[in-house]
């Protein structure tokens, strides 16, 4: 495969029905995009990918009126426009849909789809018209439910509907999405793919930004590819392009992913973790799990099937209120996180990263060092670059955190890099039993590839490795034993030999015949 450089994109003026080209913007003197270019087709689901740090975001701020450019155009229909807000873009039918939910989770769910767009009578917002404007745009991504319900009961692939419906309801002739399936089951895929078709057929051109391959090769017919904010391939058609391609020219090399089967060998030592019996307050009931060092146990349900829940438990984020946890063979009654690492060496990578895994405004390195505190500092609680360098570097570098220096504040970096840090933090403390929530949420191939090897590879150095995903694809890459959850309550315990096809079919049996 060779790759591709963008052509002008008014030379597709007649073709293209949204583009942009030679795209420049800078941050603070650090180049974002450098002549990046993306030309979307009518009624196409056009593929935009790249590692964390591409320039994708980046672009999407442009196209939706985020951002301005430094330099390069936004063409629709051929003509040049200027988006000054988010709001001009709108305007001209360009609408976006961004990864991080924009609901506000107490309003109802036809005040967030109408929100700023409120139907008034006499200068009041007119209740009963918002619920009959919003009733159809719900029923149109099926959402069968009542408008003036609270979106904080909605699931996260019901959010994800909501913010598509709010959207839609804007008219939109250009729909961008920014990893809508980072937090949403197999099925609820299946559900938005049906949606996205009915909506490209309806005439609105859709980019769709994922790190997730297979789903794009499921919905797009062409694939755009950034790496370091340049265009490495340029509207390719996707049946001309392999996997390994996309792969080698997001990262600029040849990767070896992790085998889609299964074959490592494992080798599991005494008890870490043994639940009998738990219940806790948020509904679990009859809890039987048994977690060896060097052994990866997935835990696999629907969403708000109770596994994070269990997982919070564990580290004292919840109250037990029944059942028996020990630790190495002891009883033991955790409070908090704090004791969870100090007194019996558990880690907890959570699925929010930015509301509970990091504090985004302070720096990499006080981010991880949080949890090695005590040994780094000195005096008042000062830790100077020198002490912590040797500490905090070696994770870092483990997991190709992409950063200037220690000092820069966590926030700045992408999505993939935050969720790295967050693991890294727990690396250093050198927990002995990890517990990964939906580790790969969110972050390209490679980044994806790489936190599968450092999962196997802590199990394979003795530690204990409790998973929770909603990517099957992943439990059956991983997994040593699977661990099935609905209802709160463990439905199945399944042995993972590796077979994709048959696996799956075991879990989802499981999941069906235990009523979710």
């Amino acid at each position: 495969m060779s790759e591709t450089m963008p052509p002008d994109a008014r030379s597709d003026a007649v073709e293209t029905c949204f583009a942009l080209n030679d795209v420049w913007k800078s941050f603070g003197g650090v180049a974002a995009l450098s002549g990046a270019s993306l030309r979307v087709m009518p009624r196409e689901i056009h593929a935009l990918v790249g590692e964390n740090g591409a320039g994708k975001s980046t672009l999407i701020n442009i196209a939706t009126g985020v951002h301005r450019p430094d330099r390069g155009e936004i063409l629709i229909d051929g003509r040049v426009v200027q988006f000054a807000t988010p709001g001009t873009a709108a305007e001209h039918g360009v609408a976006v849909v961004h990864q991080e939910r924009n609901l506000v989770r107490k309003f109802s769910l036809a005040e967030n789809l109408l929100l700023g767009r409120q139907p008034l009578t006499g200068g009041i917002v007119n209740h009963r018209r918002m619920v009959e404007e919003a009733r159809p745009w719900l029923q149109r991504v099926g959402l069968h439910l009542d408008p003036r319900a609270e979106a904080s009961h909605l699931s996260p692939g019901q959010a994800q509907l909501l913010e598509i419906a709010k959207a839609l309801s804007r008219r939109c002739r250009v729909l961008l999405l920014d990893e809508p399936t980072s937090s949403i089951t197999d099925s609820e895929f299946e559900h938005l793919k049906a949606l996205l078709n009915e909506v490209h057929d309806d005439g609105t051109s859709i980019v769709f930004v994922s790190h997730k391959l297979e789903e794009v090769y499921a919905l797009c017919s062409r694939i755009t590819v950034l790496r370091d904010g340049r265009n490495v391939l340029s509207s390719a058609p996707l049946a001309d392009v392999s996997q390994q391609d996309i792969v080698r020219a997001m990262v600029g090399r040849q990767v070896e992913l992790l085998a889609a089967t299964r074959t490592r060998k494992t080798e599991t030592g005494r008890p870490k973790l043994e639940l009998h019996g738990l219940a806790t307050e948020d509904g679990h009931r009859g809890i039987e799990l048994t977690l060896r060092r060097g052994e990866i146990v997935c835990l696999y349900g629907l969403v708000g099937a109770g596994r994070t829940e269990l997982a919070r438990a564990i580290m004292g984020l919840a109250r037990i209120t029944d059942g028996e946890m020990r630790v190495d063979g002891k009883p033991v009654h955790i409070r908090n996180p704090f004791e969870a690492l100090r007194y019996y060496r558990i880690g907890y990578v959570s699925e929010d990263r930015k509301d509970e895994g990091l504090i985004l405004t302070h720096s990499i390195g006080r981010n991880v060092g949080i949890t090695i505190w005590e040994r780094i500092a000195r005096g008042f609680g000062w830790i100077s670059d020198e002490r912590a360098r040797p500490v905090l570097s070696p994770p870092l570098e483990r997991l190709k955190v992409k950063m200037n220096r220690l000092s820069q504040p966590t926030g700045s970096l992408s999505g993939g890099n935050q969720q790295k840090v967050s693991a890294a933090k727990w690396i250093a403390a050198e927990a002995e039993l990890l517990i990964f929530d939906e580790p790969t949420v969110g972050i390209d191939v490679a980044a994806k590839d790489a936190m599968h090897r450092l999962i196997v590879e802590l199990a394979e150095d003795g530690k204990a490795i409790l998973v929770i995903s909603s990517d099957l694809h992943e439990v059956v890459q991983l997994a040593d034993r699977i661990l099935v959850m609905g209802d709160f309550r463990l439905r199945a315990e399944l042995a993972n030999n590796g077979d994709y096809a048959a696996t799956s079919e075991r879990v989802m049996q499981a999941i069906i015949q235990g009523g979710g």
